[in-house]
């Protein structure tokens, strides 16, 4: 009996800033978890996997190239099991995933999608917060500009005329939170849920953390995020995830990103069998 063939599509480098190696680490563990179980697993890179003209009904995947989430989504409607599959990933572009999380009633912080060449500044009065976090609408996060602290509604507006400089179309702006911040990695259906404080350990693409500084380690219940973030994953169709968030000190929470398939770069050994899994279910129901 031949064994059942996965493909799987590596992340182009430049959607890994920073984090070229983990990102490599967590598909090759993942390809060879998978190899262990008895699959046979054809390695892809974005550009390969969309001039082939292989018809592959089973895809797992990092994808961020436009084209290939093109591809994927195409896959997806000739009825491929896909894990994330591209209209996921394309849900986790910065102002899909905002519309989505805040229609869907997830914990989030006050948001304004607009425009570059738009003047906000009614709106983020209206906001009233004391600073904002400008970050780029139009795509996933590539340079360490595209997300950045504004101390106040100037700076704010200076940002968004550096993004229309840089050609970028629109901007989704945050206020900014007072609190803890805590990044999470969880893979939906299986019982694997992480977090962690990144300031705490020096974990960091962009040194970002040094805004809110360290962890005061306000009390919260971790297994009412892991069920937000599960929530999170389902509307926004991603089963692999990572994201972050801010803990106030009454112990609520507010989801501020959400990311598919993120580098797991703390927790990687740990779960690559739930990610492995994840797949292999899925796979196993489409039989």
């Amino acid at each position: 009996m031949s064994k059942i063939r996965i493909a799987g599509v590596k992340r182009n480098t430049k959607f890994s800033p920073n984090h070229i190696g983990n990102d490599g680490m967590i598909f090759n563990l993942t390809a060879e978890c998978l190899r262990n179980m008895g699959y046979e697993i054809r390695e892809y890179t974005e550009s390969e996997f969309v001039l082939s003209e292989e018809n592959e009904k089973y895809i797992f995947n990092m994808a961020r190239e436009k084209s290939t989430i093109k591809r994927l989504k195409q896959s997806e409607k000739n009825g491929s099991v896909i894990i994330n599959p591209g209209t996921g990933i394309k849900n986790c572009t910065r102002t899909t995933m905002t519309r989505l999380l805040i229609e869907n009633n997830i914990p989030h912080p006050q948001s304004l999608i607009v425009d570059v060449t738009d003047d906000p500044t009614k709106e983020l009065e209206a906001m009233d917060s004391g600073a904002f976090w400008i970050k780029r609408g139009d795509s996933h996060t590539i340079h360490r500009e595209d997300v950045t602290y504004a101390r106040n509604i100037e700076e704010a507006k200076s940002i968004l005329q550096e993004f229309a400089l840089r050609d970028i179309p629109n901007a989704v702006i945050n206020e900014h939170l007072v609190g803890d911040l805590v990044k999470f990695y969880g893979v939906y259906g299986t019982d694997f849920f992480y977090w962690f404080y990144p300031f705490d350990l020096s974990l960091t693409k962009f040194g970002l953390e040094a805004v809110n500084g360290k962890a005061k380690e306000f009390s919260f219940d971790v297994e009412e995020l892991r069920n937000t973030c599960n929530r999170a994953g389902e509307v926004l169709n991603v089963e692999i995830y990572g994201g972050d968030c801010i803990i106030a000190a009454d112990g609520s929470f507010k989801i501020i990103d959400f990311n598919d398939w993120p580098s797991f770069a703390p927790c990687r050994e740990a779960s690559v069998p739930y990610i492995a899994e994840r797949i292999s279910k899925k796979v196993m129901a489409a039989l």
